[in-house]
């Protein structure tokens, strides 16, 4: 019996372009008091990341796949297929890598090894819409002689940011002194400047500030007007808004707001007639606003969810879905007594004729530090498996 541990070191979040690492133990568990003839044998191990996409057979129509003939592993059968019995298309691999051939361990004795891979620019985001799933794994492959293959999957989340794919590094740039007595691998600087541009284009994107105001009307009247300070956002982020209804000519009762995503099928990939559309809401504000003159929310975009994207089969947009409720007469004016001393006290309508209509406002959401995103991942930085 063999264990096998592998552990991603900083943690089941990535921006594709860069680098992961992932630390893979193999142990042979038995006391190391135990015979020789205890030892344990491995004929090879390798490594390889891919993508996996699944789509929903009644809202997407894709092309036949021929992945299936990978399903079932023959006894002595050694090609390596990391996505083998995996659900949906393999859309993206890397070179596999191997780890070792002919590994003894003794027991009690471990071997370490490091996999070190950069995530291709040009893959979509992790993604699990109603729709369409692209899911991200390292696939572990591990073979005794005339044994079938066994895999240890470590799944893992990955955010693309849309202007890293054409940035180009200057060969001879020089960014800090350098210092002579420590050594650094030309990929782990590449890799630490490519996260530091990514948080640089991430905060230009989103720390613009503009009031953006908009007017709420109806075909009756003027409600009021809303106020948003940005429209680009990454997640992890509050979005705060603001209402003025003191300008508005038609009482508003009560309103909501929701932030939504839209997740689109590209049409040539449709199963039915018309775009297929589908909405998941992430955060919702409900207020009752009768003889209220100002109001405000704040929502947050959580750090679970995907930033927007486009793939030649699925787009995800996010917008702010605004519901009004207006009443159909003006409302009686809230009365002040002049004397402090007196009290007055308001009863509301049995009935009113109400309207309802709502208004949808196109935001842009973008990733944030994949550091950040880790902390509520629900991927596991470490997993294993026991052969």
């Amino acid at each position: 019996m063999i264990e096998v541990l592998a552990q991603l070191s900083r943690g089941p979040v990535f921006l594709a372009g860069e680098m992961l690492e992932c630390g893979i133990v193999f142990t042979n568990p038995l006391s190391a008091s135990s015979t020789s003839a205890s030892s344990e044998m491995l004929a090879w191990a390798s490594a390889q990341i891919h993508c996996q996409f699944h789509s929903s057979e009644n809202r997407v129509a894709l092309p036949p796949s021929d992945d299936s003939k990978h399903d079932v592993q023959a006894e002595n059968e050694t090609v390596f297929v990391p996505n083998r019995g995996e659900r949906g298309q393999c859309i993206l691999s890397t070179p596999p890598k191997i780890l070792f051939c002919d590994l003894r361990l003794d027991p009690g004795e471990s071997k370490s090894y490091s996999y070190c891979e950069t995530l291709p620019v040009d893959g979509p985001p992790s993604f699990r819409g109603q729709s369409v799933k692209y899911v991200y794994k390292l696939t572990i492959g591990c073979q005794r002689v005339n044994s079938p293959i066994k895999l240890l999957r470590v799944p893992f989340r990955v955010l693309v940011l849309h202007g890293l794919k054409d940035y180009q590094f200057p060969q001879d740039e020089v960014v800090a002194p350098s210092n002579p007595f420590l050594e650094e691998e030309e990929g782990v600087k590449k890799d630490s400047r490519l996260a530091d541009l990514a948080t640089e284009l991430l905060m230009a994107a989103t720390s613009r500030r503009s009031l953006h105001v908009y007017n709420i009307s109806n075909t009756r009247g003027k409600v009021g007007k809303f106020g948003i300070f940005k429209t680009v956002y990454k997640i992890g982020e509050d979005i705060l808004g603001t209402f003025n209804f003191s300008e508005g000519d038609i009482p508003c009762l009560q309103y909501s707001v929701s932030l939504q995503t839209e997740e689109s099928i590209q049409e040539e990939f449709q199963r039915r007639h018309g775009q297929p559309v589908s909405y998941s809401t992430h955060a919702r504000h409900q207020e009752s606003c009768l003889h209220t003159a100002r109001s405000s929310f704040s929502l947050p975009v959580p750090l679970s969810s995907t930033p927007g994207f486009t793939t030649n089969i699925v787009s995800l947009k996010w917008r702010l879905h605004f519901e009004f409720v207006t009443s159909r007469e003006s409302g009686e004016a809230h009365t002040v007594p002049e004397n402090p001393s007196e009290t007055i006290t308001w009863t509301g309508v049995e009935q009113i004729e109400v309207d309802t209509f709502s208004w949808d406002l196109p935001i842009k959401v973008l990733p944030t530090n994949p550091v950040l995103a880790s902390y509520v991942s629900q991927f596991s930085s470490t997993n294993s498996i026991t052969i």
